[in-house]
């Protein structure tokens, strides 16, 4: 799509954490992210904003830090509360991304994994994730982050 103009699109992932604890929704939360970014090659400095959504059987730790330990500084994130349906799925975390790209609404990809697959069936169509593998990308985006983190406040 070279000369493309960018525009403002919505990307939309949910996932389940394993417990109400504060590594499991991080844990939960950056592995989303991190599948997001690789189906989608999304840049933070392309994302406008994000808005994460909780169950509220999940209340241990805010989604929107593992953004931040992504490396998301400059986004501006928000967290809220889902809807209490009766019979819907619980110990879920949902994101809605804007991001500013050149994809059509047919190239975007959304991700819909663990327990939240049942939520959109007819959008899960990720190849089999290798979670070890996606976990080696997270921890070096972690520590990509951490350096860069410190190498700004070193300047300052």
């Amino acid at each position: 799509m070279s000369g493309a103009v960018k525009v403002c699109r919505g990307v939309r992932g949910a996932t389940t954490a394993d417990a109400n604890t504060s590594e499991a929704i991080l844990e939960a939360t950056r592995q989303l992210l991190a599948l997001l970014i690789r189906q989608n090659g999304i840049e933070p400095e392309d994302v406008a904003s994000a808005i994460f959504t909780l169950t509220k059987d999940l209340d241990a730790e805010f989604p929107a830090l593992a953004a931040r330990q992504l490396g998301w500084l400059g986004v501006p994130l928000l967290c809220s509360y889902e809807l209490e349906v009766p019979g819907s799925l619980g110990h879920c975390v949902r994101v809605m991304l804007h991001w500013n790209t050149e994809k059509s609404p047919e190239e975007i990809v959304h991700v819909y994994i663990k327990g939240a697959a049942r939520l959109r069936p007819d959008l899960c169509h990720l190849p089999p994730v290798d979670w070890e593998e996606l976990e080696r990308w997270i921890a070096d985006h972690l520590d990509e982050s951490a350096r860069s983190s410190r190498a700004a406040g070193d300047d300052g």
